[in-house]
């Protein structure tokens, strides 16, 4: 079996369980459905931005609008703590506040549906292309959740007598260092 031939079984069995198996060249800036408006942009913004509106449609538009910028700007440089602030945004809502009536209020848009599992996008892309600062990087599969990328799946070939656990560590190490951005999002790699 080759690294490819795994990949392709992996996005089938992911498709298996639900997800929704997209090739990543497709949707990249140049491809055939563009969905990013650079190879920096690591999260899907419009599948994210109607996730929200879908899973909040009693909080005002501008609430929501403000909850998906907070969501695409962390604002914080250290990697490790942007990773954790968007696990506490992920899991309680994002806090936002409003005016209703005069008064402001305050509230929290969610990001993702735990209590319907159905109701949020599964998407397993393949050869997600990445630029960072310096280079750009390929990660075998990605797994988003309503736009955001959660999980880095880094395949080796199984017939590789070289390609080990290891040697799938290092290279996410290597992108951990050369495209940082997605991993302000991850919650497993």
């Amino acid at each position: 079996m080759t690294e490819d031939q795994l990949e392709q079984e992996t996005l089938s069995w992911l498709a298996d369980v639900g997800y929704t198996a997209i090739y990543g060249p497709d949707i990249a800036v140049d491809g055939v459905a563009p969905e990013r408006s650079h190879y920096a942009q690591v999260v899907l913004v419009e599948r994210l931005h109607t996730a929200i509106n879908r899973l909040n449609p009693l909080v005002p538009l501008v609430a929501r609008e403000d909850a998906l910028q907070q969501v695409l700007n962390l604002d914080t440089p250290v990697l490790l703590s942007a990773n954790r602030h968007f696990h506490r945004l992920l899991v309680n809502g994002v806090p936002v506040e409003y005016q209703q009536d005069g008064e402001t209020r305050g509230d929290f848009v969610r990001l993702v549906d735990f209590a319907d599992v159905a109701a949020n996008e599964w998407l397993a892309i393949n050869q997600f292309a990445i630029k960072g600062a310096k280079y750009s990087r390929r990660p075998d599969i990605i797994l988003f959740l309503n736009g955001l990328p959660l999980v880095l799946l880094e395949l080796k070939n199984p017939a590789d007598e070289n390609a080990d656990i290891w040697k799938a560590f290092d290279q996410l190490q290597t992108y951990k260092e050369q495209i940082p951005d997605v991993f302000q999002y991850n919650r497993a790699v």
